[in-house]
């Protein structure tokens, strides 16, 4: 890795690219400390230990706790992403029919994806203002009325278009997935402020049992890396499948074969399922003033909250089933085929066409379930172990935060690896 970097900032044109990145999540972290005007943010402090508010504030990387202009963070982009890819399944047919028009389809379903944004994020800060400040009994916003709560919506509205916007200029400009890398670096960010808190919880108030904490402690750092280990074994583990074509060079005897990787869909089934619970939480929150008592009101807000059982399980089928949907977004059974066929390509005792189609289709399920049931373990066991042993709630949402940490970094490091490939290329061919 340190080789990696060294070589990296060898490169004029990469170097570039590391510190404009790195100059965007400074921007971002910064925009993390400016509060909302007419905001008093320490009434939060009561709602550090609430699923709803720890989600939020680890995606936001924190800005939420301070209440800043980028409190939302990228979460209703991603919330407008999946609408939009959902939509494109037949569902909209002009959606569908941009999805197959190339680049400039892709850009008309990126500009619906704005549009969407800016609904989305313009509900969702009226939906966090009005609950959090009925949950913190008034006291968030300093003058509550609907001028007040329309600018404090306009505010958190630009700051998620101004989040959405670094995003796309790391994507462009820096390297790897902007969005991705902007939840990493929130994740990052927090994990000195989680260790103290662990610290002060369960070693500095340990008292006669500090030998026991002490112990469990390291036992928790022994599973971590173990977690670890496996998710960037997982996140390499592929299949590949060997391909035979027509037309071969003569005296080639090397083996083309297609790679299909156990989770084809990344950390993005992670992301998905936690932007969308997210969304009933912040719905809920218009109801919670007068209604937080009420059997109803309880029951939804156990569902759609990760520290609860039914809201852990439902997080977890949410995850299973995002897997399968990406993963088949991503590899694509029928252009696959297609691709194939055009390129004079097949899969040894496999007919082109359908019968190949067919083939890649039951291979990427086998994969995926694979896939599905490791993203569902790592981001169930923290919340399972957080409820038995009364952890922090920060500890709950620990696999989530691993995988997308470990998840983007990978993603990162092999695009790295590939604009020094593509450089060497460069200067070998002038």
């Amino acid at each position: 890795m340190i080789r990696l970097l060294k070589d990296a900032f060898k490169e004029k044109d990469i170097r570039n690219r590391i510190l404009y990145t790195l100059g965007i999540l400074i921007v971002f972290r910064a925009g993390t400390h400016i509060t909302v005007p007419g905001v008093d943010a320490s009434a939060l402090n009561e709602l550090s230990q609430t699923g709803l508010f720890n989600l939020l504030d680890t995606f936001g990387g924190g800005a939420l706790s301070s209440y800043s202009i980028f409190a939302l963070g990228v979460s209703p982009y991603i919330t407008s992403s999946i609408v939009v890819q959902l939509l494109q399944m037949d569902i909209i047919p002009k959606f569908k029919e941009w999805s197959e028009q190339g680049e400039v389809g892709r850009r008309k379903l990126n500009q619906a994806t704005r549009y969407l944004t800016i609904v989305l994020a313009f509900v969702q800060a009226l939906g966090i203002s009005f609950g959090f400040n009925a949950l913190t009994g008034l006291g968030l916003v300093g003058n509550p009325g609907t001028f007040t709560y329309l600018s404090i919506a306009l505010i958190l509205t630009a700051g998620t278009m101004l989040v959405m916007w670094l995003g796309e200029q790391i994507t462009v400009n820096g390297f790897g997935n902007g969005t991705s890398l902007i939840i990493f670096s929130g994740i990052i960010a927090r994990v000195p402020e989680d260790l103290y808190n662990y610290y002060n919880v369960q070693i500095r108030n340990a008292g006669d049992e500090l030998t026991e904490a002490i112990l469990f402690s390291v036992f928790l750092v022994i599973v971590m890396i173990a977690l670890i280990v496996l998710v960037v074994f997982m996140e390499s583990a592929r299949r590949n499948i060997p391909i035979q074509y027509t037309k071969r060079v003569a005296g080639s005897k090397q083996s083309a074969v297609l790679p299909l990787k156990v989770n084809s869909a990344g950390v993005i089934p992670v992301i998905f399922a936690s932007s969308f619970l997210m969304t009933p939480q912040i719905i809920l929150g218009y109801f919670a003033q007068g209604n937080a008592n009420a059997t109803w009101y309880q029951i939804l807000n156990s569902i759609f909250n990760l520290q609860e059982p039914a809201g852990a399980v439902l997080y977890t089928v949410l995850i299973v089933v995002f897997t399968y949907f990406y993963a088949f977004i991503q590899v694509n059974p029928e252009k696959a085929a297609e691709n194939l066929q055009k390129q004079g390509g097949y899969i040894p005792s496999v007919r082109p066409g359908k019968p190949t189609e067919d083939y890649l289709g039951r291979m990427l399920i086998r994969l995926s379930t694979v896939g599905a049931m490791y993203l569902g373990l790592i981001a169930l066991l923290p919340i399972i172990a957080s409820g038995l042993w009364n952890l922090p709630s920060s500890v709950a949402l620990g696999g989530t935060s691993l995988l997308i940490v470990v998840g983007v970094a990978l993603d990162s490091v092999r695009e790295l690896e590939g604009l020094l490939s593509k450089r060497s290329y460069q200067g070998f061919i002038q």
